[in-house]
């Protein structure tokens, strides 16, 4: 055990640990809480890198010391040694223990490095050094912002590889006549890859969304400091830091021309938020329209087979469960539900500092993760391998009554009620009692219900 003090007293921590007393009481307040997300970890790291190296290039910062604190945190990244980063995501203070947390680590490892003792910060200071020029007021907000980039990255490239993939099966079955559906009730007929270019061009507005909102959250307030003010940070360092973390991260970063509004309004991050619930509405959406057509099978609707994943039951042997669709439905629940959280924590924010932003960057980094897994799993283990129930289909269209409102234009109203009347009474499909009342020839029907006439925007007169 080493002993570390604060104002508040002294606090034993075990020899082991990289953390410090901050992180030690923040763990005694607050528990673990389930972790902090990595790309935050990792976009943290790099902020404070940023800083180091800012402070170092103004003369502000020892070169050893500085050179120490690079190396702790390029020891970090590279080996990803986030496990002493630990503190529960919904601390109170607005975000200090986390930031109190990196700082203890860095520190602490910068000292093993250095072949000196954890916790003799008389050398390499957590708060002196690794934290100098900083306040968790700025360099929270950026390292969210960071990690919400990080995200948004990988995510045009999840939207782009499915919406791919949506439009693969739009060729793949487009001549394929199925019956359409609306209110859960028989309607008009379309072809299969007509309703897959529906989904293609939904997954395309959310790939245009994401691209866009970069620009929402690519402007940061490192350098305001506590309040936005960039009070006990020199001028040089609040332009040089956010340069520095630009070229770190190798994104589109800018620092704010507003510090004080940057530091206290997080409508951006709301912003983004609805993007990323909108997504989930379409990837609902999407996974509720596959487990209502591969229903039954034999049961239900029965006409797109998904991939069998894994055994459905524990008591009906051969029961396969559309279980990827409902782990979207799910996910996408929770993100809907985690959105409402951080709009409400995002607008009790008081004065010149949202107390709450440690639960809106819990909320939106955990959409993020839940929103990617979602479109990746609906994408890789249900749409490339979906296949059809061409044989039900066929049955589904052929005796549904639907067919007859398409038909309508071509033998009038009065002669298809009259072929749905005795539809009704005789059970006949619609092909077969056009066909033995003379109203059109077997032939003529089969022309007129082709695929090709069902991909055409409205009739050609005549």
């Amino acid at each position: 055990m080493r002993q570390e003090k604060d104002f508040l007293g002294t606090k034993d921590i075990p020899d082991e640990c990289y953390y410090g007393i901050n992180t030690a009481r923040a763990l005694e307040n607050f528990g673990f809480g389930g972790g902090i997300d990595r790309y935050f970890i990792k976009a943290y790291l790099l902020v404070k890198k940023a800083c180091a190296q800012a402070n170092k290039d103004i003369k502000c910062l020892d070169q050893n010391k500085a050179d120490a604190i690079i190396s702790a945190i390029d020891e970090m990244l590279e080996k990803q040694l986030y496990s002493d980063i630990s503190v529960n995501p919904l601390s109170g203070g607005a975000g200090t223990s986390i930031n109190m947390n990196i700082n203890e680590v860095i520190a602490n490892r910068a000292l093993s490095m250095a072949g000196m003792n954890k916790g003799e910060y008389s050398y390499l200071s957590p708060l002196d050094d690794v934290n100098m020029h900083q306040s968790t007021n700025d360099t929270f907000p950026t390292a969210l912002k960071t990690a919400m980039l990080f995200y948004l990255n990988d995510l045009e490239a999840v939207f782009t590889s499915f919406q791919e993939s949506l439009q693969a099966k739009e060729k793949e079955y487009a001549r394929i006549v199925k019956l359409g559906r609306t209110e859960m009730q028989d309607a008009l007929p379309l072809t299969v890859g007509m309703q897959f270019s529906a989904y293609a061009e939904a997954i395309g507005r959310d790939r245009w969304r994401v691209f866009k909102s970069r620009e929402r959250i690519r402007t940061i307030n490192l350098g305001g400091t506590a309040i936005g003010t960039g009070f006990n940070a020199p001028r040089e360092y609040i332009f040089k830091a956010s340069e520095k973390l630009k070229e770190l991260t190798g994104l589109n970063l800018s620092r704010a021309e507003n510090l004080i509004d940057a530091t206290q309004n997080l409508d951006p991050i709301v912003e983004v938020s609805g993007i990323i619930k909108a997504a989930a509405v379409n990837l609902m959406k999407i996974a509720e329209d596959f487990r209502i057509l591969s229903s039954g099978p034999e049961g239900g609707f029965g006409e797109f087979i998904l991939p069998e994943m894994q055994e459905g039951s524990t008591i009906m042997p051969g029961k396969v469960n559309p279980v990827i669709p409902e782990f979207v439905t799910q996910s996408c629940l929770q993100i809907m539900a985690n959105d409402m959280a951080l709009t409400m924590a995002s607008a009790m924010g008081n004065l010149e500092l949202n107390q709450f932003y440690p639960l809106v960057a819990h909320m939106i980094l955990s959409n993020f993760r839940l929103i990617k897994a979602a479109a990746e799993a609906l994408d890789l283990k249900v749409v490339r391998g979906i296949k059809l129930n061409e044989p039900k289909i066929t049955h589904n269209l052929k005796n549904s009554m639907a067919i007859i409102t398409y038909l309508s234009q071509f033998i009038g109203h009065d002669k298809a009620s009259y072929v749905y009347e005795k539809h009704k009474n005789s059970g006949k499909t619609a092909r077969e009692i056009l066909v033995e009342e003379g109203i059109l020839t077997a032939e003529k029907y089969d022309e007129l219900v082709k695929a090709d006439r069902m991909m055409m925007l409205g009739f050609k007169r005549g």
